[in-house]
């Protein structure tokens, strides 16, 4: 049964659930920043804000150790060190008095969990290719995306019914099931003959081999820029409900309707990639998402936050667009790499989450009393993007015209 290969249907949720317990120890928190931070003795928002984003930190870190770990013993042993780093991680956070001991576990949580997230990702890799992998990809996102759907709800029925520190042993208790589920249903599927041996050298020869790919490090990149503005919405969200619309009651829901978006985007994507490929969705979804930006600028440059409505209308829009890039980028990413996935899926998601991470730091101190500076950070963050994009396909062009003028 162990070594049994799971159905299609099962993978998709059982690598969703890997990846989703990044969302639950990040929205499930949510409503219980300002509770936590009472508990550990601050009032600051941007000294809550870190308790989301530091969490990314840890993210970017683990891969680096995790990856070549996977290459080289396979993949599922990786996983199960991880939900042992988190599991520890996770006690810290629960016993913590101050705000260094709470920042240190969701770091230390982070690089727990990047090791099923990054997992996840080079199965999938070691499964399927090309727009197929997209679409499986995006499959798994739509599962993975009803967690931020419920997460906010249950961390604040938990909130209002026990405590915060109730949240992160549900938190623990869903990683055990998963892992037992792993365990049990999911085969190997890094064959021994792919296996590389863990050297002091296989990250900077990773590295090297990675480098020589224009389009991994492009896409990567964009995954930064986007990816960190996003995060710029998560660690702020509570505060711009709460404190800038008065909404706190209303706030899991609102958190919720927005996920929607993003989810029915991706379960889009699932269909519309096959058919049109990933470049020329990633295209569009850049320029719409530059395009939404922009548009909330040049109405509300000046003006007070608008009617809840209308920005959560500017939200759902844009949510809209993100949910097309973020399984997109990553296949992207990882399509031109797939000889070297555990490396590869560790080294991209760290440069893109060792840019977020400061992106969305800088940008979140500047949401304060207007949504408006969330808005300027989609706008830069999407025009860099598309200048990448732009870069690429001219890089592409000339190298096919390097490839004709040698065969004439």
């Amino acid at each position: 049964m162990q070594n049994q290969k799971a159905s299609q249907f099962e993978f998709v949720a059982m690598m969703a659930s890997l990846m989703s317990i990044v969302a639950l120890a990040i929205d499930a928190l949510l409503p219980a920043l300002d509770y936590i931070g009472f508990s550990i003795g601050t009032t600051k928002s941007s000294d809550t804000q870190l308790l989301i984003t530091m969490i990314f930190l840890g993210l970017g870190i683990g891969p680096l150790l995790f990856g070549p770990i996977s290459d080289s013993l396979g993949r599922k042993p990786v996983v199960y060190m991880g939900f042992t780093v988190f599991i520890i991680a996770s006690l810290i956070c629960i016993n913590s008095e101050s705000l260094f001991w709470m920042v240190f576990g969701r770091i230390l949580q982070g690089v727990g969990l990047s090791a099923p997230r990054t997992i996840a990702i080079a199965m999938v890799r070691d499964t399927y290719s090309g727009d197929y992998m997209a679409r499986i990809m995006s499959f798994i996102t739509v599962v993975f995306i009803l967690v931020p759907i419920i997460a906010p709800a249950m961390g604040k029925f938990v909130l209002d019914h026990y405590n915060w520190q109730a949240i992160f042993y549900i938190q623990l208790i869903f990683s055990i099931l998963v892992s037992f589920w792993f365990w049990k249903r999911q085969g190997e599927t890094l064959a021994l003959e792919k296996r590389v041996k863990f050297t002091s050298h296989i990250f900077p020869d990773g590295l090297r081999e990675l480098v020589k790919h224009k389009k991994t490090i492009g896409y990567t990149i964009i995954s930064g820029f986007v990816t960190g503005s996003f995060m710029v919405y998560l660690s702020a969200s509570q505060q711009i409900f709460h404190a800038q619309y008065g909404l706190k009651e209303e706030f899991p829901f609102i958190f919720a309707g927005l996920a929607v978006s993003i989810g029915s985007a991706t379960f889009l994507n699932g269909t519309l990639v096959v058919k049109y490929g990933m470049e020329r969705i990633i295209n569009i979804s850049l320029f719409s998402f530059f395009g939404i930006s922009l548009l909330y600028l040049i109405l509300f440059y000046n003006t007070p936050n608008p009617n809840v409505i209308v920005l959560l209308a500017f939200f759902a829009m844009q949510f809209f667009a993100i949910g097309f890039l973020f399984g997109n980028l990553r296949a992207m990413a990882m399509q031109p790499i797939g000889h070297i996935a555990g490396i590869g899926a560790a080294i991209t998601g760290f440069l893109s989450t060792m840019m977020a991470v400061p992106i969305s730091i800088y940008i979140g101190k500047f949401v304060d009393q207007r949504a408006l500076p969330l808005f300027i950070g989609f706008l830069i963050c999407g025009f860099l993007s598309i200048l990448i994009v732009i870069y690429l396909r001219l890089d592409n062009k000339r190298q096919r015209e390097k490839v004709i003028s040698k065969l004439t």
